[in-house]
């Protein structure tokens, strides 16, 4: 990587070709717009930082297929429009959806059941049985984080841990969860474990 500004074309050329730093440049650059985007929305904080992480997850998985895309911003929206009305039709609040998906014209073709979205799926299936077989503790400091988007400090409090324990054992789960992944035949770099789960 050089120290000259890449642009979002170049980034996705880079990433297509397994590079983190310029995956790390790009998660830098978008989450500051799409953050405050998800979260007028859905007008949820930990749904908006799942988004998030799911949407950089799918871009990585699907690597392979960045060189092709000929406007990375407008994938990268669709991917969080389409993450984000899944979300509210999950919740039941199909009026709603249907008005943040109807002022979006470029939304309609989000979804396809491609072969990156099976992956993107088998990943997250791999990733729970992974989190099922962590010891007990390390298990609820993991559901902790994840599932109630709790932060090191309020999980520390929580279980009257230092935080130092509950960063440690967080990191020993996610080499656990990625162990696991690359035995099945996936390769998840660590920083998107980490984007995905913290």
């Amino acid at each position: 990587m050089h120290n000259e500004p890449y642009t979002d074309t170049e980034l996705f050329r880079l990433i297509a070709e397994g590079d983190e730093t310029a995956f790390r440049l790009l998660f830098h650059r978008y989450v500051p717009e799409l953050r405050p985007l998800i979260m007028h929305i859905t007008k949820t904080a930990p749904v908006a930082e799942d988004i998030i992480q799911e949407t950089f997850l799918r871009l990585w998985i699907s690597r392979d297929k960045l060189v092709s895309i000929e406007n990375p911003r407008s994938w990268l929206l669709r991917i969080v429009f389409y993450q984000s009305f899944s979300y509210l039709r999950r919740q039941g609040v199909h009026t709603r959806a249907m008005d943040v998906m109807a002022s979006r014209q470029d939304a309609e073709d989000v979804h396809n059941p491609t072969e990156e979205t099976l992956a993107y799926h088998q990943v997250l299936h791999l990733v729970e049985e992974a989190v099922q077989q962590l010891p007990p503790q390390a298990r609820r400091i993991y559901v902790m984080s994840r599932e109630k988007g709790l932060r090191i400090p309020e999980i520390a409090q929580a279980l009257m841990l230092s935080p130092n324990t509950v960063k440690n054992s967080l990191v020993s789960s996610l080499k656990i969860i990625r162990k696991r992944i690359e035995q099945s035949g996936h390769f998840i770099p660590m920083v998107v474990l980490w984007l995905l789960k913290l």
